[in-house]
């Protein structure tokens, strides 16, 4: 059985342990992104990796979640996805309406079903928390994510809005999507 694993891909809640390679492969992600990777100069991997392990371990509300979408490996799991999902903080929101506000798939593994998984759990577990309504702040130059969530039933609500660094070095725009999660 040399060179294969055991157990097939899975989603699951994300695990203080797994911080640091969620925080690594936040930084892969943004690296490679041009109007991301100017967040980088501002936090190290360190620091990444506290505030994620802080996001897991000690949540400000318990339907904050931070999800993992993992391929089994030889010596443990590996992290190739992540979401992070809660009730929504927009001044139009109704208490039912929850927001994705990481949606995160490794570069070299997209394509691979990961991204599906991951999308399904997080609307499982927002139903589950009672949420009725989902929502995304997605960036308005991300085709390929707005095109995945257009295929699974995500539409623009009219909302927009433009967010960045305080010196002014990011800037990103950005339009809601929404989808309708309750039964």
């Amino acid at each position: 059985m040399s060179g294969t694993t055991a157990g097939t891909p899975s989603v699951r809640l994300a695990l203080p342990a797994e911080a640091g390679a969620i925080a690594a492969l936040q930084r892969r992600v943004w690296q490679a992104d041009p109007d991301l990777h100017g967040l980088l100069e501002s936090m190290s991997v360190e620091e990444m990796t506290q505030t994620w392990w802080r996001a897991i371990a000690t949540p400000p509300l318990a339907e904050l979640r931070v999800l993992v979408a993992l391929d089994p490996g030889e010596e443990g799991p590996r992290v190739r996805a992540f979401a992070t999902i809660g009730p929504s903080e927009d001044q139009d929101a109704e208490p039912t309406d929850a927001l994705v506000a990481e949606f995160v798939v490794d570069l070299d593994h997209r394509g691979r079903g990961h991204g599906s998984r991951l999308l399904n759990a997080v609307v499982d577990t927002l139903r589950a928390d009672r949420f009725t309504r989902a929502t995304w702040w997605l960036r308005t130059t991300d085709d390929t994510l707005r095109a995945f969530l257009s295929a699974a039933g995500w539409q623009a609500d009219g909302a927009h809005r433009q967010t960045g660094t305080e010196d002014g070095t990011v800037q990103i725009r950005e339009v809601r999507l929404h989808t309708w999660i309750g039964e």
